[in-house]
This record gives C-alpha cells, sequence and structure tokens, in this order.
C-alpha cells in the first residue's frame, strides 16, 4: 500500500510537471532524513532548478501550492532548501491496510528468463552452488511479486570437460566399464554423487604428476561431443544421475525450475553449428593462423590475443555454446529444443528437460525480452564474451538486456571447518576464513552442511519441545535450519564473500533466520492465545472504522510502527531494482525488530480498553501477513514453533 502511494506521488509530480513547465521529468520519491518531516519527500525543485533557471525553494513552493489533492496525501509542505514533504493520512492508509488492499503487481507483460545453480554434472553441490541457487530462486519470487512472467533454467553442461573428467577417472584410472558404472548407481550403499567428487578430485591430481593423461581428456571430450560410443553413453549416464541429485539437494532448499536446457542438446540439434555460421558470416570471430592460438577461432577485442571459441582441434569451448544458449534465449537462432516432462513439483508444475528427438508438447521456452545469467564474478570475462558475440551479430537490444547476476564466493570459518571434521593447517587456522575447491576435493558439500544444520536445530528444538514427536521435531529443524541457511546466504550484498558460520547462522537473536521465523511464530502465537482464552479474533472491518483508525494512529509509536509493515512492497521494488535480494533480507530483519519492539511494549491481549485492543489484534494480524509473505519472498518457510 506504501508503495502505491508512493507512486500516484510520483505520477501526480510528473503529470503536474508536464502541464505547467512543458518539461517531462521522472520524479524520485524518498524517504525525508527525519520522521517529523513526513512520510515521503520529492526533490523535484532541484531536478528543476538547472532548467528553469530558479531557485529550488521557489518551484518548491509552486509544486506544493499548485499539486492538488492526491489519493491518501493529508498535506504537501515546503521544506529546507527545496523539498517537498509530503504527510500521509493516517485513517486512509490504516483503512485501507484493513481492507486487504495490495499493492497493483505489474501486468505479466514480457518475460524475463532467470538461469540460475548451473552445476557441472559431474559432483556432488557444494556450499558456493547453494549461493547461487539461494541468490537466483530469491530474486524470482521478488520479481514474481512484483507481478513479471518468469521462466527459471538451469543449464546442464552435460558435455563439457569436468563430466569428462569424470569419466576419465572411471574408465582410465579405475578401469571401470559402462556396466561396472551401472551397477555402481544400483548400489544404495553408495552416494554415487559424493563417490564422483572424490573421484573428480583424484583424477585433476592425477594429471598433475602425469600430463600426458590429458589426451585421456580430450579424447573423451571428442567421444562425448560426437555423442557415440560407450565413454559418450558413461558421461550421459554420470551427468543424468548428478543432476538428479542435485535437484534433490536444492529442493531441500526450496530451489525450483521450469526448464533444464541441456548442453547435449545444443550439440546434437546443431544450435552451436548455428551460432557458429552466423558469427563467421557475420565477421564477430576469424581463424587465427599463427602464434599459440594457430588454428583456432577467436572472438577479437576482449583481450590482446582475443577469446578462443573453437580450439584447433575443433572442439568448442564452452563460452561458444553460451553464446548459442544465450541466443536462443532472446529466441534469435531460429531453433528450438525438444522437450520432455521430467519430474512434478508438489503444486502440480512439470519440470521439463530438453531431449534430442520430438516427444510431448511442451510449453514455449526462451524467447526472454530480458535476460540475467546468475554466475559467480570470476566468470565475469566470460559473460563479456557472450555479451560481444550479441552485439557482434547486431543484437545490440539483446545484449543490453542481457544481465551477468554476479556474486561472490563462499568460504568458511576456521570453526565451521572443524565442526565439519575438515583438517586444516595451522596457518588456515588463524585465517578469517578458508577457501573451498572442489577441483581438490576440499570444501563441504551442500547436503552435508543441510544435515549439520538439521543436527544442531534438532537439538535446541528436542531441549525446547521435549514433548513432540521425534518426527514433529525434525519436520520442525528442517525447516529452521533451511530458514537460518538461506537468510545468511542472502544477507550480504552480492559483492561479499562470505565466511559461514553455524554458530552465527543458527542464532535465534540478531539478523538471522531464526530471529525472523520466532518473530512470525510469536505472532501466530499470540492470535492462538486469545483463542485459548475463550475469545474470538474480531471482526476487524465491523470494529475499525476510518475514524478508529485515525484515532489510534495519532499515536507516533503506532504509527511509525505501521509504516515500517506498510513498506514490504518498497522494499522488494527497491532490491529488484537494484538487483539486491540482500534489501529484501534486510528489511525482514527490520520487520521482526519492529515486531517484537511492539510485542514487548504493548499487553494486546490484556488491553482494557476495546477500540484499541482490537486495533493491536489487527496490528499483530497484519505484522503476521507481512512477516510470513517477506518470510516466503526469501524462500523461509515459517514452522509451527521455535
Amino acid at each position: 500500500m506504501f508503495h502505491s502511494i508512493e507512486q500516484h506521488v510520483s505520477s501526480a509530480f510528473r503529470a503536474h510537471i508536464l502541464a505547467r513547465y512543458g518539461l517531462d521529468l521522472a520524479v524520485a520519491v524518498e524517504q525525508p532524513r527525519q520522521s517529523d518531516f513526513g512520510e515521503m519527500a520529492v526533490p523535484a525543485a532541484f531536478q528543476l532548478a538547472k532548467q528553469l533557471r530558479q531557485a529550488p525553494r521557489k518551484i518548491a513552493a509552486e509544486l506544493a501550492a499548485e499539486i492538488g489533492p492526491i489519493e491518501g496525501v493529508a498535506a504537501v509542505e515546503v521544506a529546507g532548501n527545496g523539498y517537498v514533504n509530503i504527510r500521509l493520512d493516517r485513517g486512509a492508509l490504516g483503512a485501507a491496510l484493513l481492507r486487504g488492499e495490495s499493492e497493483e503487481a505489474a501486468p505479466a507483460g514480457e518475460k524475463v528468463i532467470v538461469e540460475h545453480t548451473n552445476i557441472n554434472p559431474n559432483k556432488a553441490a557444494h556450499i558456493g552452488h547453494l549461493r547461487n541457487a539461494t541468490l537466483g530462486d530469491t530474486f524470482v519470487r521478488m520479481l514474481r511479486a512484483r507481478g513479471q512472467r518468469v521462466e527459471v533454467q538451469n543449464y546442464i553442461d552435460n558435455t563439457g570437460v569436468q563430466v569428462a573428467d569424470v569419466v576419465v577417472g572411471f574408465h582410465y584410472l579405475e578401469n571401470k566399464t559402462l556396466e561396472d558404472v551401472k551397477a555402481l548407481l544400483a548400489d544404495s550403499s553408495v552416494r554415487f554423487d559424493y563417490y564422483c567428487w572424490d573421484l573428480y578430485a583424484r583424477t585433476s591430481s592425477y594429471y598433475k604428476d602425469h600430463a600426458e593423461a590429458l589426451e585421456w581428456r580430450s579424447a573423451t571430450l571428442h567421444a562425448i561431443e560426437a555423442g557415440a560410443g560407450e565413454l559418450a553413453e558413461m558421461a550421459h549416464l554420470v551427468a543424468d544421475a548428478i543432476v538428479e541429485a542435485h535437484l534433490a539437494t536444492m529442493l531441500r532448499l526450496g530451489v525450483e525450475y521450469d526448464v533444464l536446457p541441456r548442453e547435449s542438446e545444443i550439440l546434437r540439434l546443431r544450435f552451436w553449428a548455428s551460432a557458429f555460421e552466423l558469427l563467421k558470416e557475420h565477421r564477430a570471430i576469424y581463424r587465427e593462423t599463427e602464434g599459440k592460438n594457430a588454428g583456432c577461432w577467436v572472438m577479437p577485442g576482449l583481450s590482446e590475443e582475443g577469446k578462443v571459441i573453437v580450439r584447433s582441434d575443433g572442439t568448442v569451448t564452452y563460452v561458444g555454446k553460451d553464446i548459442a544458449y544465450q541466443l536462443w534465449k532472446f529466441g534469435l537462432l531460429g531453433k528450438d529444443f525438444y522437450y520432455r516432462p521430467l519430474q512434478t513439483y508438489a503444486d502440480g508444475r512439470v519440470l521439463w528437460v530438453t531431449t534430442g528427438e520430438p516427444t510431448e508438447t511442451a510449453p514455449q521456452f526462451g524467447h526472454g525480452s530480458r535476460v540475467y545469467n546468475v554466475i559467480d564474478a570470476r566468470q565475469s570475462y566470460l559473460q563479456d564474451v557472450v555479451v560481444a558475440g550479441l552485439r557482434g551479430l547486431g543484437y545490440t537490444a539483446q545484449a543490453n538486456q542481457s544481465v551477468h547476476f554476479s556474486y561472490e564466493m563462499v568460504a568458511l570459518t576456521p570453526g565451521c571447518c572443524a565442526e565439519l571434521g575438515i583438517p586444516l593447517s595451522e596457518e588456515d587456522r588463524a585465517r578469517p576464513y578458508v577457501e573451498v575447491s572442489g577441483r581438490k576435493g576440499l570444501g563441504v558439500k551442500a547436503d552435508d552442511l543441510m544435515d549439520t544444520l538439521i543436527a544442531k536445530a534438532l537439538e535446541e528444538v528436542a531441549s525446547r519441545h521435549a514433548e513432540a514427536s521425534a518426527e514433529e521435531q525434525k519436520r520442525v529443524a528442517g525447516q529452521i535450519a533451511i530458514g537460518a541457511l538461506r537468510y545468511f546466504l542472502l544477507k550480504f550484498t552480492r559483492t561479499s564473500v562470505i565466511a559461514f558460520d553455524f554458530q552465527e547462522a543458527l542464532s535465534f537473536e540478531g539478523e538471522t533466520g531464526p530471529y525472523l521465523q520466532y518473530a512470525a511464530v510469536r505472532a501466530r502465537n499470540i492470535l492462538r492465545k486469545l483463542e485459548e482464552r475463550g475469545e474470538r479474533l474480531p471482526d476487524f472491518a465491523a470494529e475499525l472504522s476510518r475514524q478508529a483508525m485515525a484515532r489510534q494512529l495519532q499515536s507516533e509509536d503506532f504509527w511509525h510502527l505501521l509504516l515500517a509493515a506498510s513498506k514490504a512492497d518498497s522494499a522488494i521494488e527497491e532490491a529488484v531494482t537494484a538487483g539486491e535480494p540482500a534489501h529484501v533480507a534486510k528489511y525482514a530483519f527490520q520487520l521482526a525488530q519492529a515486531f517484537n519492539n511492539f510485542y514487548h511494549q504493548y499487553p494486546i491481549i490484556h488491553e482494557e480498553n476495546r477500540e484499541k485492543k482490537v486495533f493491536l489484534l489487527w496490528m499483530t494480524d497484519f505484522f503476521r501477513r507481512q512477516l510470513e509473505r517477506t518470510a516466503g519472498i526469501l524462500g523461509i518457510p515459517i514452522p509451527e514453533y521455535m
């Protein structure tokens, strides 16, 4: 509701400025420096001063005098050297919130594509992948909360070097046949993605001491790209099994997708071949004839030597396939995948995966108007190459709508390493955080991390609720653990390196997921206690008139609490504009703080004045709904109890 009024204020000033001065100005609405200056501040006079060659305060006085009535606004005042301050109609805002008037989401319109997670299907997911998936999933939830039509893609690089290295490990180092790998998959005592985690690290280590073994990698890559023979079939088997494990891991975190485009189909359906011809035709790439890149197809201008797109042996670097994929996302390739349903989520939505042959009729995927690629900051150069590829083909508009949604790495505190049993040197134990490396096999697997968090949360739940069944305790502990993990991964800005720490993440106090969950549970409990006293929740609409709202909101404390609770949509809008989910996490924490202050200050169910009691109960219910909604956007479940 607050965000709607902000939009009304901005639109009213924009229309008036156009009519009054003949200038079309995008009018910003800010928060005043001090709360007693009102609820909003319009700095338009400062923007107009240069063009009109007048003092900002004179322009502000004209605007304030002439703007006319604005819905939801009680007063318009000039302040300082030229601000126009806005005071809201308290009774009107309270009554609108009571009626349940929600923010008007933007119409569905054009499609936004968000690609995230995209883990190499060669080993178990690790904590860094969790940050990618949590950021991407939360950004999707934010966009959908603002009414956007969003398609969630999880790209599966099932023909790349990492998969090839696991196949090398199975075939050359362990001398396993295709049937041996199938038997391993069928062995319920073996966690296949964990097995491949160790095998991948061992293969990477083997290359260091046996450089000639890199020929195995090259031969395996050729076989995979050709899609024929036992090595290719083994790669297909490995990748599909690990994708299934990744999907299960991410579902524990509440992360779901719409479609899994697979790299094998980009090759099989000749997406890359079409993109390659386009790049050559537009001279966006050239064949190098000398130097270390002789025989390679190179994209110029991105570095002194250019970026290799096709190696001299004819294999495609993954950035080349990424260019073809990005063209498809925008509907520019003139080709499409075939699809088959892979699984159905609990709400009935189908997850589709690409396939090489026509099967069932699927929804139309791709054809986005804006594309966000959630990929870590270390891939910035390669994302620049993808955008350069679009520009080289003349697709400037789509290049401008290609967003690298980057983020920094996740590390572990030394204490976290100790709890997970990761051995550290004396030097590492003295560091503020320890970097992890999947290639070296050093790190924390995502499922191990979640299991440890759940075990720690379960200790707390069991001690507080010994009367509950073991199954119930475990369910609640799981919700607390996932809330703790998601909030911890979201509360830092994307440019921050995260050092994960169990104790900090699971704390019931401070800026944590459990603190947010606790506030929502507490709000529910107040309403539950009312019923336990034999009282019913009042009919708020019948008992709280606009005049009653105005009377109660004369209290500055109540007014500022209500303002805090009504700004969820403004926080989401700001976060979407900035591309920063941390803004929503910060708002959720502030909302929880505001409710806890409200709870401690007022004896809600013991209040004797009827109108005030009904108002306090309505505020409690409104806080509950806003806490649950904001937590939902962060992907944080609210447990039955804490």
